[in-house]
């Protein structure tokens, strides 16, 4: 417990150095940017569905003893729907209440994966000023190439999806629902984080025994890190924090292990 809140005070203290602040404010701008046109996308696909909605009606009468199916077809666009919801103070609020909150949840969780896509350009040089800094004796060897960084991002988007739709009917049971939703994110997000900081600092043999050995503590950490990504807006400024955080926790323990050696 000792190490682990060293490792935390330490983390803060190079967080706030002037070079960490400037890396913070790139992946705050580019978040924002992405997500302020993805909200809004995902708001207007709403009141698009809104908007529009497929009527179809059929009726059979019987004249002379013989029977006639009639069918009836339309599209009730946009005013007619829109006008009853905005007919009203209620229906109005409980429309634009549930478009923007949806659209902020989904925001919500977009934010955790633009930001750590965006953070993995910047990983490197955050971990070389905390090698500088505090871990002048272990070298940054790493086993990443950028193929290799592109396939494993696309499998675990890919799984991260796929864990989405199987948890399907788990969403409709309470409690249970939350986290369901939150497992493939989280999936996603220890796997991005520990891949881009243990292959810039570990080799691939390393990266495999912290693994092993260390897993549990790691995953502990990184759902740590999760469940405050949640918190809107925390994101945009903690990425960097976690990236140094992981890294001292990375670099100790390669330092172990080289020592072993």
């Amino acid at each position: 417990m000792n190490d682990e809140t060293n490792i935390l005070t330490l983390s803060l203290k190079d967080l706030f150095t002037k070079k960490m602040i400037t890396y913070s404010i790139m992946p705050f701008i580019l978040s924002m940017i992405v997500l302020y046109i993805l909200f809004f996308i995902v708001a207007g696909m709403g009141v698009d569905q809104l908007t529009t909605m497929e009527v179809q009606t059929t009726q059979t009468t019987i004249e002379n003893g013989v029977p006639h199916t009639e069918s009836f077809q339309a599209t009730l666009a946009g005013t007619a729907i829109m006008k009853f919801l905005m007919s009203s103070a209620l229906t109005s609020w409980i429309a634009t209440f549930f478009i923007y909150t949806i659209g902020g949840f989904l925001t919500l969780y977009a934010s955790i994966f633009v930001a750590l896509l965006v953070i993995g350009f910047l990983t490197h040089n955050i971990l070389r000023e905390i090698q500088a800094r505090h871990y002048q004796d272990v070298e940054m060897i790493g086993y990443s190439n950028t193929i290799e960084s592109i396939f494993l991002t696309l499998k675990w988007i890919f799984i991260m999806v796929a864990l989405f739709f199987l948890f399907i009917p788990l969403y409709f049971i309470p409690l249970v629902n939350i986290i369901a939703f939150n497992l493939p994110l989280y999936y996603f997000f220890h796997k991005m984080m520990t891949y881009d900081v243990s292959s810039n600092i570990c080799t691939e043999e390393e990266a495999m025994k912290i693994s092993f050995f260390y897993g549990s503590t790691l995953r502990l950490k990184t759902l740590g890190l999760y469940l405050l990504s949640l918190i809107p807006f925390v994101i945009f400024f903690a990425s960097v924090f976690y990236v140094i955080y992981l890294g001292h926790s990375y670099f100790i323990e390669v330092r172990k292990l080289r020592a072993e050696a």
